[in-house]
C-alpha cells in the first residue's frame, strides 16, 4: 500500500503585491518521518515557502494540501498539523516564565488543565529545559530562547516541525545543544523541515535536501547526491566534502 503524503505542494506561486520576489511553480511532497533540509541563498524563497506550509501565507496560484485538504479551505487544520519556528525566537515568546510560555499554545487549543500540564512537561523534557521552567524568558541565552520557541511549538503536538534558520546567531555550545534536540525530535517521530545557510551542521541528519534559487525549486534529492552541486546556488559545500572526505555529524 502506497504511503500518502502529509503535505503536497502543487505548482505553488506567491507574488508579493505584483512585485515578484516570492516563489514560482514549486511542487513537491512531504512524507511522515522525513528530515528535509531546505537550502538556498538569501532571497531564494525559503521563508516564503515555510509560511505557506502552515497557512500563514496563501498562494497567489497553485495550492498546498495538508492531509489532502487545501490550506485555502482549512487553514486551521494546517496550523495544527504543522508547527513553524521563526528565525527570531523572541517573536514567539509571550509567557512570564518558561513553563507559562510553553503552556500558551495548548491553552489556546482549549485543553483540560491536566492535559496542558502533561504537554508542558513533555516539551520541557524534549528540549532540555526542565531545570529552567520557572525562569523569566528574558533571562535566557540565545540558544535557550531558541529551544523555548521550539518547545512552545512541540507542546501544540504538530506532526511536522518547520524551522527557519534555527542556528542563526547561536554560539557553538548553543548550536550543539539545539542540533541534539532537533535530532531527538526527529527520532521520536516528528517530521522535520529545516533551512540553514550552513548545511554542514545537519546534513548527516537529513534524509532529503531541496535547493531553492530565485523562488524556484531547482533540486530535490538525497543530500549526498547534491553535495557537489550546491555552490552555483549560493550554498557552501561542506569542507570535508571539498577534501573528498565523508561529512561527520556535529552532535551525537
Amino acid at each position: 500500500m502506497r504511503t500518502l503524503p502529509l503535505i503536497e505542494v502543487n505548482q505553488l506561486c506567491h507574488d508579493y503585491d505584483g512585485t515578484g520576489g516570492g516563489i514560482q511553480q514549486i511542487s513537491f511532497r512531504i512524507f511522515k518521518g522525513e528530515f528535509i533540509l531546505v537550502a538556498g541563498k538569501n532571497g531564494s524563497g525559503k521563508s516564503t515557502l515555510f509560511r505557506h506550509l502552515n497557512a500563514l501565507l496563501m498562494p497567489t496560484t497553485g495550492d498546498l494540501l495538508v492531509h489532502g485538504r487545501s490550506i485555502r479551505k482549512d487553514p486551521l487544520a494546517a496550523r495544527k498539523a504543522v508547527g513553524l519556528v521563526f528565525q527570531d525566537a523572541d517573536t514567539q515568546i509571550v509567557g512570564e516564565t518558561v513553563a507559562d510560555d510553553i503552556a500558551f499554545g495548548p491553552e489556546n487549543l482549549g485543553l483540560a488543565r491536566n492535559k496542558i500540564q502533561e504537554r508542558v512537561d513533555l516539551a520541557l523534557d524534549a528540549l532540555g529545559l526542565s531545570q529552567l521552567r520557572e525562569r523569566n524568558p528574558s533571562s535566557l541565552s540565545g540558544g535557550e530562547k531558541r529551544r523555548l520557541a521550539i518547545a512552545g511549538v512541540v507542546a501544540m503536538d504538530p506532526e511536522v516541525i518547520v524551522l527557519d534558520e534555527p542556528f542563526s546567531n547561536l554560539d557553538h555550545p548553543g548550536t550543539l545543544d539545539l542540533i541534539a534536540c532537533i535530532e531527538k525530535l526527529h527520532r521520536t517521530g516528528h517530521t522535520i523541515v529545516l533551512s540553514t545557510h550552513d548545511i554542514e551542521k545537519v546534513i548527516t541528519l537529513a534524509t532529503r535536501m531541496i535547493i531553492l534559487d530565485r523562488g524556484r525549486l531547482v533540486a530535490d534529492d538525497l543530500p549526498q547526491a547534491l553535495l557537489k552541486h550546491l555552490e552555483p546556488f549560493g550554498v557552501r559545500e561542506p569542507c570535508a566534502s571539498r577534501l573528498g572526505m565523508a561529512v561527520q555529524p556535529w552532535a551525537s
